[in-house]
């Protein structure tokens, strides 16, 4: 039998010296603990499931009545004779036959336990996301741990209510792996006179992160999640928890004229402890040499620590030489990052200036071709005219340099949301990530790919990796979220839903999510709440109204449905070249309208918009491939 539960394991410390010292003692302790086990698991609505040697193993319908019966435990055993007690809890699957107790929820479980200190209580982030919003129960974070046959490294929170022992993380050393030459760039503070300059100290910080990056043996977090603590105080220590990463680079940069100075210091994240600092006075011209004397000095630092020799591989060519064009590439990765169709608009504008003062910046013309793409991807303009810039631009930067991975990057992108070359995109991807391997957006499009060829396990793979490499973008967890409703694993897809909506309560995207894994649950009514919500959100009539229209009709509400169906239609009209194809043929195949729903599917493809080999593998879509028309759809994908 196989069930979803939260799982308790508990385990007496010092058992086996005590009954060596005193044996007398040792018994009645495991009496007493036995005792206050059995009254305490059935008072919070949970069952015993096996006891082994001096531990036990426990399960409970809800976390909350888990971590509630924990802590009364560990409360009670602090009392005359005091019983020094590990316990870890974890989500997860069980599964019980015959006499056997097994399953990963239960594996993972017992490692966190064998993680946790005496008088202590340590959680999963699956616990954690749980009970967050419990006023009865306190936490405190410590990071990420590499756990024993666990692939991916774990997020633990100790439970902090008065009583329960809470260690600092350095106290668990020895119990785990812990995680080397982890190195995070937080942005470098502008310390100019003048606040435009915000965009140059930003631009440092990222190419002298993508320096780093190359460096063979050194893990380095992403941009997104770095530039998340941008202007917050915090303490290194929490941000390195939060990072996972053991070391941190921070500094600021001050432009005045022709000079610039940059101050950088390298902090080793466990106790704050600078471990080098150095300002850099410099021409404007030198700045180059100073992202690699950093970069190189850092890595010499590591050295003793790295698998591999510390010398830059597939090292990008440094093209430019004029400052106003590296300038206008800084303002343009500037508005780049910000990734909405107007601040897209504004960064292009940027590196074509950028590429009329130095037309051999290769990098200009990567970051170009990536910007087409991500307008023609989201059907901002014509996918023919802007995929035949993707291809051009791209071209150019890798005909300049090949090891710029921006560029196989936009490539991959042309083949996936155009071309519909999946193996062309496949390759360009992995040159992209030996290039460039903690580039989100590539991620993306392999998670992408692999849903497409019908490998939606392998998606869920990759995007958990970004989200490793990259635990705080929006993007990434976003992106993970919808692999999670591909593999119809909702209420993992919920919780990344509620995580991006932590950070930004009227986050679009997310609110989407949740919608959509909320009505393929069943609970249509919610989900069409959620989905109003979104509509209301964009802040127009006629937009946003796919899963409006859906809803609708899953309730049987088919007039409301028909009245999306007539709002996208006025959208056609009111917008030229605006393609709704993709939202007309689901609210059609809610409505029970195959035809009509085949017929706009059509489109899609002699558009060019929305491969539908990607989106009819979405559940909404369960049923259409019981049709022979769908495997029609699918030659004509190239599948």
């Amino acid at each position: 039998m196989r069930q979803l539960a939260a799982i308790l394991f508990a385990d007496m410390t010092g058992y086996t010296a005590l009954m060596q010292e005193n044996e007398q003692l040792a018994r009645l302790k495991r009496k007493r603990l036995k005792e206050v086990l059995e009254t305490s698991v059935k008072e919070f609505n949970g069952k015993i499931l096996q006891y082994y040697g001096d531990g036990s193993l426990s399960i409970f319908n809800s976390a909350i009545d888990a971590v509630h019966c924990s802590v009364s435990i560990q409360q009670q055993l602090k009392q005359e004779p005091p019983v020094d007690l590990r316990m870890g809890i974890h989500t997860g699957d069980i599964i019980m036959e015959e006499e056997a107790i097994y399953g990963d929820g239960v594996n993972l479980a017992s490692r966190i336990e064998s993680l946790a200190v005496p008088g202590g209580i340590f959680v999963s982030e699956k616990v954690f996301d749980e009970i967050k919003n419990q006023q009865t129960i306190q936490t405190r974070e410590l990071g990420y741990f590499e756990l024993k046959n666990v692939k991916q490294p774990v997020r633990i929170y100790a439970i902090s209510n008065t009583g329960i022992a809470v260690p600092a993380r350095g106290e668990l050393k020895g119990k785990t792996s812990q995680p080397g030459n982890r190195l995070a760039v937080l942005p470098f503070v502008n310390m100019s006179a003048d606040p435009e300059n915000e965009f140059f100290s930003d631009g440092i910080t990222e190419e002298l992160l993508n320096a780093l990056t190359r460096i063979d043996g050194l893990q380095v977090t992403s941009r997104t999640s770095s530039f998340a603590f941008k202007g917050r105080n915090e303490d290194i220590r929490d941000i390195a928890i939060q990072l996972n990463v053991d070391k941190v680079l921070e500094g600021s940069v001050r432009k005045a004229g022709n000079r610039v100075r940059i101050t950088a210091q390298l902090i080793n994240a466990a106790d704050g402890y600078h471990i080098w600092s150095e300002n850099y006075d410099r021409n404007l011209t030198d700045i180059f040499e100073v992202q690699d004397e950093i970069s190189g000095i850092i890595a010499n630092r590591l050295r003793e620590n790295l698998t591999a020799a510390p010398q830059p591989a597939n090292k990008a060519k440094t093209t430019v030489k004029n400052m106003d064009a590296y300038t206008f590439y800084l303002k343009g990765l500037h508005f780049w990052n910000r990734l909405t169709p107007a601040d897209t608009r504004k960064a292009i504008e940027c590196f074509e200036q950028a590429i009329a003062i130095e037309p051999g910046y290769a990098a200009a013309w990567a970051l170009k071709a990536g910007a087409y793409a991500y307008l023609g991807s989201m059907g901002q303009m014509s996918p023919h005219e802007a995929f035949a810039i993707v291809h051009e631009c791209a071209d150019k930067a890798l005909e300049l340099d090949s090891n710029v991975a921006e560029g196989h990057t936009a490539k991959a992108g042309a083949y996936l949301f155009y071309e519909w070359k999946w193996d062309e995109a496949y390759k360009e991807l992995q040159k992209a990530l030996q290039l460039k391997p903690g580039h989100s957006p590539t991620y993306q499009l392999l998670a992408f790919y692999h849903i497409v060829k019908g490998e939606k396990e392998k998606a869920v793979e990759i995007m958990e990796q970004a989200v490793e490499k990259d635990p705080l973008s929006t993007v990434a967890n976003q992106s993970l979220g919808n692999m999670y409703i591909f593999n119809e694993r909702y209420d993992d897809a919920i919780q990344q839903a509620d995580k991006l909506l932590e950070i930004n309560p009227q986050m679009r995207a997310a609110i989407e999510l949740k919608a959509w894994s909320t009505g393929m649950k069943g609970n249509w009514p919610a989900a069409l709440q959620l989905f109003e919500e979104v509509h209301r959100l964009t802040n127009h009539p006629l937009k946003g109204l796919l899963g409006v229209g859906y809803s609708n009709a899953r309730l049987g509400n088919r007039d409301k449905a028909l009245e999306c169906i007539h709002k996208m239609e006025q959208r056609t009209i009111e917008e030229p070249g605006t393609v709704v194809d993709g939202e007309l043929a689901g609210v059609w195949f809610a409505l029970g309208d195959i035809d009509k729903t085949f017929y706009h599917i059509n489109q899609c493809i002699e558009k060019r918009v929305a491969p539908a080999a990607f989106f009819l593998e979405y559940p909404s879509y369960k049923g259409l491939k019981k049709d022979e028309r769908y495997f029609e759809l699918m030659r004509k994908s190239g599948l």
